[in-house]
């Protein structure tokens, strides 16, 4: 159905109608999103070309570094502007797509703030996008609440939520249903400044502040984009400077040696970092994929207290609290497994562990993606934190070198861990062509980084010639014999109805494709989108 709205000069509605679109897609909301776009359009194209000229040069066996240019940032005494009375203490932090029940259910979780998301967590679809508004437009103008049609249980908004934190799209994703001059706009653009616009006085009046998670940044010069984005948007919608505050997710390789450079461009407008543990996995094993020294064992043994994962954690602390600004530590992916007791009191217990590591090791808070692991993670740093955060705590005895951070983990590559890749990839990619971006999978709730780090996996040992444990090589045709058996066990286990009515032999296709692939393609999610597209969804 053809959308009837007012739009400014040259930009374009491609998406469908959808219920209240109209409230969000204003004309002058749509007029910050284009003056955003045309001034920094040509700019964030450059970043991205940017990444690409870095990744030929450790395509030919430059490894990643801390830069010589900006020494002087590193080496000089400076510190981040100011944190807000509400983000002072961030000891459990929830994360979720901005479904409309799962907002409720998350800021009614004791959780000190909640990280809604148009990232990872979410199929980018147009009614998934514009909902997705909707329903942050309603939280703020108090109109949130709401009965399920289908179970009609009732959802209301506890009196003291948790605080609120947007994650807009990275640089790399557009929006394809908008464009302007004929080109498609960025989709973080579009977040970040329809989220700014809609809310920011409801948001004031409520004593809080615009928060946002920056995520897939890969160096300062990315930081500095993002940096202009939010003084230009604040600016135009007269915002004193400052107002809107970041915390940027350190989840690309890249962007681990340049932690005091991104603190540095944002100054102003950030109060701290996190470890995004899982894409983190993924961006090690995209840019040092052809170098065969860094090929890295099962993803299950990839775990943060080892390796480069426990170096980049502690530099993160290290960094952040040196600037004054929070070093959040990474998601705990577990959820409640039901009906079997064992399983579940497992599954909490290793929960605890990584939350008792971090915690000892200085991170101010912690990630999890279930309010039933909420309880869990606060007793851990209710029982390390006497204040609000463990600012005050100082690693500055700690030397973290090149070689810490690119330090390989031990562990075997098995035919069991290709199979996991395999069957949680498929699955994944499955659902989110189908619109959902959380999904759980064997006791874990999983996003886009999953199918990320599975996929590049089968890559880089196929790309390697891979011995595996029991001493077979990783060929295409070991891979496809593999392949082809887990397809067989999910359609036995999915069954045949559900099976035709999903998207499973597309994401085959998908999921085959990206691993055998000559090179290791940036993201799977942009070959994903466009599948998003076609299908018009």
């Amino acid at each position: 159905m053809p959308l009837n709205l007012d739009t400014p000069s040259g930009l374009e509605i491609l998406g469908s109608d959808y219920p209240g679109i109209e409230k969000i897609l204003t004309k002058e909301c749509l007029s910050l999103v284009a003056e955003l776009e045309k001034e920094f359009r040509k700019e964030r194209l450059e970043v991205l070309q940017e990444r690409s000229g870095k990744q030929v040069d450790l395509d030919g066996g430059a490894l990643p570094d801390f830069l010589e240019e900006t020494r002087a940032i590193r080496e000089s005494d400076w510190k981040i502007t100011s944190i807000p009375h509400d983000l002072l203490d961030r000891r459990v932090e929830i994360t979720g797509p901005v479904d409309r029940k799962m907002i409720i259910n998350a800021l009614n979780s004791d959780a000190k703030t909640f990280m809604t998301d148009f990232e990872d967590s979410m199929s980018p679809t147009w009614g998934n996008i514009i909902q997705g508004q909707i329903n942050l437009r309603d939280l703020w103008n108090n109109e949130i609440d709401f009965a399920d049609t289908k179970t009609g249980k009732e959802y209301k908004l506890n009196p003291n939520p948790s605080v609120l934190i947007v994650r807009p799209r990275g640089w790399h994703l557009e929006e394809a249903h908008i464009e302007i001059d004929k080109k498609r706009i960025s989709g973080g653009i579009f977040d970040f400044a329809v989220y700014l616009f809609h809310n920011h006085k409801n948001i004031k009046e409520k004593n809080t502040g615009p928060y946002f998670y920056l995520p897939k940044m890969e160096s300062y010069l990315e930081a500095r984009l993002w940096n202009k984005v939010f003084t230009k948007a604040q600016e135009i919608l007269n915002i004193p400077i400052g107002t809107c505050k970041a915390t940027v997710l350190i989840e690309t390789l890249p962007a681990a040696f340049q932690m005091d450079e991104i603190l540095y461009e944002l100054k102003d407008h950030i109060v701290g970092l996190n470890c995004g543990r899982w894409d983190y996995i993924f961006s090690y094993i995209k840019r040092l994929g052809n170098n065969p020294d860094y090929i890295l064992p099962d993803r299950s043994q990839v775990v943060m207290g080892d390796a480069f994962l426990n170096a980049y954690s502690l530099l993160l602390i290290k960094t952040c609290h040196k600037r004054g600004a929070f070093a959040m530590g990474g998601m705990a992916a577990q959820i409640p497994v039901k009906n079997d007791d064992a399983k579940n009191n497992a599954a909490f217990e290793k929960v605890k562990k990584d939350k008792e590591r971090e915690a000892k090791n200085g991170h101010d808070g912690t990630w999890v993606a279930h309010p039933g692991l909420v309880p869990i993670a606060l007793d851990v740093f209710n029982s390390s934190i006497v204040g609000d955060n463990q600012l005050e705590v100082s690693l500055e005895t700690i030397n973290i070198s090149q070689k810490d951070l690119l330090k390989v983990h031990d562990g075997e590559r098995t035919e069991d861990g290709m199979r996991e890749c395999i069957r949680v990839g498929i699955q994944y990619i499955a659902a989110w062509l189908g619109g959902r971006g959380a999904v759980p999978l064997y006791n874990l709730m999983e996003d886009a980084a999953t199918a990320e780090i599975s996929r590049a996996q089968i890559w880089q040992w196929l790309k390697h010639s891979t011995t595996l444990k029991d001493g077979r090589i990783v060929t295409i045709e070991l891979f496809k014999s593999i392949l082809k058996d887990e397809i067989n066990e999910l359609k036995k286990i999915i069954g045949e109805n559900q099976w035709n009515q999903g998207k499973f032999e597309k994401a085959i296709e998908l999921f085959e494709k990206m691993s055998i692939s000559p090179d290791c393609k940036e993201f799977l999610t942009l070959s994903a989108y466009e599948e998003i597209i076609s299908l018009k969804r």
